[in-house]
């Protein structure tokens, strides 16, 4: 969340950030309530600086022996005790908006984040690699798989519903094959790798901004405070939730794998087919905690980080800056890696590369102690996709395949399939 501080003495950049972003943020609520919670404070001290008066003469009178003056005043005192407890309750109330409100207010856009409404402005940074040229039609994932007799949506549908997949045989495998390998990429890069549960509870969502904003878009254990995982960004950002690091210890880097659930609420019915937007898929994560004076140049490298795995793969890929109108709640600045895909023609996104700054830290409470002594401050938080596993998959299956169905499967991937070297039906 943002600094209160900073809404009390920069509205003005607040709104247009939001503005930028195209948010319908309640900040003029939030700004209102702000306004009469601090009244109700001053006047809850000023009658408790009342009550703490009027109790030392009440003293003084009955001390000089004029005990009439000092029951009458008594039952002043008693009088301003209802009043204080109904203030206290005003300010509670107000309190309480206002930290409800400050919950439901983006990030800031940083500086260099481009303006505009949508995907529509951002801005392309750089590209690797050749779109792979075919002399015959190239097929989409879903087409491929099902040829190949590795993905099942008929029978995931019979499971669970739509939006679920099953993988067969060397579908499986690979599914699997490509979590240790980008485990085994970020590991030997320098990243600390971390296992987590699957369930968190509500602050830890609350925490790294999914709650209260995104509950439509999460499942939730009923009967209980516990939510499946939307992404292994929860979890791993809250691990150190109200403690305090030493800055030489900055910055860490945490890798992890999870499964990831998203009820996919406001999809309205965008990538209905193949395995693009699922209920259930498996992630690779990256997170990073950082001063605010290194925090740009480990997004850089946590960018670069979820690029080397698609450079050893040999997809192709280009990277863009989100524009304002397109970044997530979280964040202040996005980098999306976005591999190509030939049977859609199109580039996807396969990893999202945010600085959140300290819009997160201040929610989760994290903070370090300075080297130079001084005050605690809070982290700046950054995450991103090491990658999305489905998304890689499907990478896979459009760019290596051939004229007769088969599936290359990418020299790096062999040593962890036995030595397979290309996906046929039936295996």
């Amino acid at each position: 969340m943002l600094a209160r501080e900073l809404l009390r003495t920069s509205p003005e950049r607040v709104r247009a950030a939001l503005a930028a972003r195209r948010s319908d943020a309640p900040l003029e609520r939030l700004l209102s309530a702000d306004v009469r919670w601090r009244e109700a404070q001053a006047e809850l001290e000023a009658l408790k600086a009342d009550r703490n008066r009027g109790s030392k003469e009440v003293g003084a009178l009955f001390a000089s022996g004029r005990k009439e003056e000092g029951e009458a005043l008594r039952g002043r005192m008693v009088e301003l005790g209802a009043h204080i407890a109904a203030a206290e309750q005003e300010a509670a109330t107000l309190g309480d908006e206002v930290a409800e409100l400050e919950l439901s207010i983006p990030n800031l856009p940083h500086e260099s984040v481009p303006v505009g409404p949508d995907e529509t402005a951002n801005r392309i940074e750089r590209s690797w690699g050749e779109p792979p040229v075919f002399d015959f039609e190239p097929q989409a994932h879903w087409d491929l798989g099902l040829a190949l007799g590795i993905l099942d949506f008929e029978r995931a549908a019979k499971l669970a519903g739509a939006r679920f997949a099953v993988l067969w045989g060397a579908g499986a495998a690979l599914e699997r094959a490509l979590v240790t390998f980008m485990l085994d990429v970020h590991r030997e890069s320098g990243y600390r790798e971390v296992y987590v549960p699957f369930l968190v509870n509500r602050q830890a969502l609350v925490g790294t901004g999914q709650l209260p904003k995104f509950e439509a878009d999460l499942f939730r254990v009923e009967g209980t405070d516990y939510y499946l995982v939307p992404t292994a960004e929860v979890p791993v950002t809250n691990l150190h939730r109200g403690e305090i690091l030493a800055e030489e210890t900055l910055p860490r880097r945490y890798c992890a794998y999870t499964p990831c659930f998203r009820a996919e609420a406001g999809s309205h019915g965008r990538d209905v087919r193949g395995l693009i937007r699922q209920h259930q898929f498996d992630k690779v994560e990256l997170v990073h905690l950082a001063t605010p004076e290194t925090s740009y140049a480990e997004l850089d490298l946590l960018t670069r980080s979820a690029e080397l795995v698609l450079r050893k793969l040999g997809t192709p890929y280009r990277v863009v800056t989100l524009a304002t109108g397109d970044l997530g709640f979280s964040a202040a600045k996005t980098h999306d890696v976005e591999v190509w895909l030939p049977g859609q023609q199109c580039y996807r996104e396969i990893s999202s590369c945010s600085n959140c700054e300290d819009f997160q830290a201040r929610r989760a409470d994290l903070k370090f102690r300075p080297t130079g002594g001084g005050k605690t401050r809070h982290l700046h938080t950054l995450n991103g996709s090491g990658l999305a596993v489905g998304r890689t998959l499907i990478a896979i299956l459009e760019n290596y395949q051939c004229a007769d169905g088969t599936v290359v499967v990418p020299e790096v991937l062999r040593p962890y399939l036995g030595g397979l070297e290309r996906l046929v039906p039936g295996r």
